[in-house]
């Protein structure tokens, strides 16, 4: 799948909503909290490896300074983990491998006042591009390369830093026991959905639901 993703660097964006995908009305978006070891780059292995040896990737643009990972729609005419690399090359300009689906989330945008179902996974980098989508496009995103601690100082995003936590559980496989389980949660976000359609609003401009 890398070569796959790597033939993209140079074309334009996905743009338009044609070949959006849509589950009950919640537009579906896909995205990866890409990272690197600090210690070393050379091993796709996590077993082992503390999270103070990690950096994370997050990306800002010009229409916002919010840092944030990075994230798209997931479209119908590919599978959830080329989405997932297809956006973090879009908007990060970065490929690596891809590794296990972190959880989901529900959050209005409110910008659209509209729901959206995210999937995040998590992407050891294995290469930064010099050129890529979003770099040559008008609305040029940039990235930095942080600690753990950083990006939840920084990330815009209550569900992105939520995500964060899941990545971080890998690193720690009693807490990744002790997880509470994806129904419950999606349960929670279905009340939260209800609670905002009738007129509870939030200053954020994505709203989590948990």
């Amino acid at each position: 799948m890398t070569m796959q993703i790597k033939k993209l660097a140079t074309s334009p964006s996905r743009s338009g909503r044609h070949l959006q995908r849509y589950n009950q009305g919640f537009r579906q978006v896909v995205g990866c909290v890409p990272y690197r070891i600090r210690k070393t780059n050379e091993s796709p292995e996590i077993h082992g490896t503390l999270v103070e040896d990690l950096e994370v990737l997050l990306i800002s643009s010009q229409k916002s300074q919010r840092m944030m990972f990075p994230k798209g729609g997931w479209e119908l005419d590919e599978d959830i983990e080329l989405a997932a690399s297809r956006e973090t090359l879009e908007e990060a300009g970065v490929v690596g491998l891809l590794g296990d689906k972190l959880g989901e989330w529900i959050f209005k945008s409110k910008s659209q006042e509209k729901f959206h179902e995210a999937f995040m996974f998590s992407l050891l980098v294995t290469e930064e591009l010099h050129v890529w989508p979003e770099k040559i496009s008008v609305n040029e995103f940039g990235y930095v390369h942080m600690t753990v601690n950083e990006a939840r100082e920084v990330c815009a995003h209550s569900w992105m830093k939520e995500a964060l936590e899941a990545f971080v559980r890998q690193f720690t496989p009693q807490q990744r026991m002790e997880e509470e389980p994806l129904s419950c949660r999606l349960e929670l976000c279905r009340t939260e959905e209800l609670r905002l359609s009738i007129g509870v609003e939030s200053s954020d401009e994505e709203v989590d639901c948990f």
